[in-house]
């Protein structure tokens, strides 16, 4: 069996045996190749480098006898090298989209602050203390009552009536804005 499937092409170049060794030395490659790259298809590109790579330098092989252990060692070394650059690769892209993730969040937190203060700026100032007490502060309905000298149920009342008018102002608002981006 050859190794690219083309046995009229080999027949006469190598014997028998020498052709069993070579494809036994490229599956023991792969082999290694995969153990070290966990991807079928990145340890066949090992492979292929690692023997060009024992093309090239085959001159320095000084024993023949130690042909497969001199293979799986430059296997091994081009995948740690496909792994190095993978993972530089990564961590690069990784690190970039980290960078215009938390470049967004800061707009849009910008962008949201802006439009809470305008919003709130379109309410009468004793409704904006309310609501500012309520949801900026933390402050319970009790100790805004106790503060603001009034009711409970007042409080209630007022808070949610600013609340009502903030998300009508802010539907409105929304709606002048989508449909000035449609004309």
């Amino acid at each position: 069996m050859s190794m690219n499937g083309n046995d009229g092409q080999l027949s006469g170049l190598l014997d028998p045996r020498k052709e069993a060794e070579l494809v036994k030395l490229y599956n023991e490659m792969i082999r290694v190749a995969y153990a070290n790259v966990y991807n079928k298809s990145d340890a066949l590109d090992v492979v292929q480098e690692a023997w060009v790579k024992m093309l090239a330098k085959r001159a320095t092989l000084r024993e023949s006898d130690k042909l497969a252990a001199w293979a799986k060692v430059i296997t091994r070394n081009v995948a740690v090298n496909v792994n190095r650059s993978a993972a530089r690769t990564r961590a690069w892209d990784d690190e970039e989209l980290m960078r215009a993730a938390a470049e967004e969040r800061e707009n849009r937190t910008e962008e949201l602050m802006m439009e809470i203060s305008e919003l709130l700026g379109q309410l009468e100032p004793a409704a904006r203390t309310l609501f500012l007490y309520k949801y900026y502060y933390g402050l319970k309905d009790q100790e805004i009552a106790a503060a603001m000298s009034m009711p409970v149920g007042t409080v209630k009342a007022k808070i949610h009536r600013a609340r009502e008018r903030l998300k009508k102002a802010r539907l409105a608002d929304m709606e002048r804005r989508s449909e000035g981006r449609s004309v």
